[in-house]
């Protein structure tokens, strides 16, 4: 049976590395976490002093690109691949608010894009893929056999996020997540290089209202309906 390329994109906080994630396992495919990955280059160019407040310096974030190397090891434990910047676990690191306020700025950032889509697109070559962002369907891998785009109301992502943060012992507060869900969404919405948009022929899902296997179940669906028909 052919392996196929599925790509999920969507609002940020929608719970996408996590259908992609069970997604991936469920069907024996590789899975690729392209917001890590540019969260992991956020929070080098935030160790390396490169922002001052909400703005970055491209140039020497430009000089550094060569010494930032991303990759993923599977952990046994919780049976998901963790992120690794220059070969050391960062998974917990990159999920703060602190990377989660400034990783759109990165990301709007066009070597940084380049970089990123061009490691991506090398990673999944030969398709039994499962990979998660604002832009794989429409940049990465237009022509992906599965591409889904995942949305949800700006509050209902605030509170996932803040039950995330607490749960994780991290302080936090309510209206600051929102109002940085609601900034996120303007900048990866109005970006000049590879701007969040639904390409057209995604599959919408509004997640809302859905539960977590809900949406496991939805998805499986509809990944095993395209795999059948290839």
């Amino acid at each position: 049976m052919k392996k196929i390329t599925i790509a999920i994109d969507g609002h940020s906080s929608c719970g996408k590395s996590t259908m992609a994630k069970d997604l991936a396992r469920e069907l024996g495919y590789v899975y690729i976490d392209t917001g890590a990955m540019y969260r992991a280059v956020t929070l080098y160019a935030i160790e390396a002093d490169l922002f001052q407040e909400q703005d970055v310096d491209t140039e020497k974030l430009k000089a550094e690109m060569q010494n930032i190397h991303i990759t993923f090891q599977f952990n046994p434990e919780t049976g998901r691949p963790d992120t690794y910047l220059n070969n050391v676990r960062v998974e917990d690191r990159i999920r703060t608010m602190e990377v989660s306020s400034k990783v759109s700025l990165i990301a709007a950032i066009d070597f940084v894009r380049s970089a990123m889509v061009a490691q991506q697109q090398e990673m999944g070559q030969g398709g039994g893929v499962v990979m998660d962002g604002r832009d794989i369907g429409t940049t990465v891998f237009p022509n992906a056999e599965l591409k889904i785009f995942v949305t949800a109301s700006a509050e209902v992502r605030a509170e996932r996020r803040y039950k995330e943060l607490t749960g994780k012992g991290e302080e936090c507060n309510y209206e600051e997540i929102l109002e940085n869900v609601i900034e996120r969404d303007r900048i990866d919405s109005t970006r000049a290089v590879s701007p969040l948009r639904q390409a057209d022929d995604a599959i919408v899902l509004d997640n809302s209202n859905l539960t977590i296997e809900e949406q496991k179940d939805w998805l499986i669906r509809q990944a095993k309906d395209r795999i059948g028909e290839e």
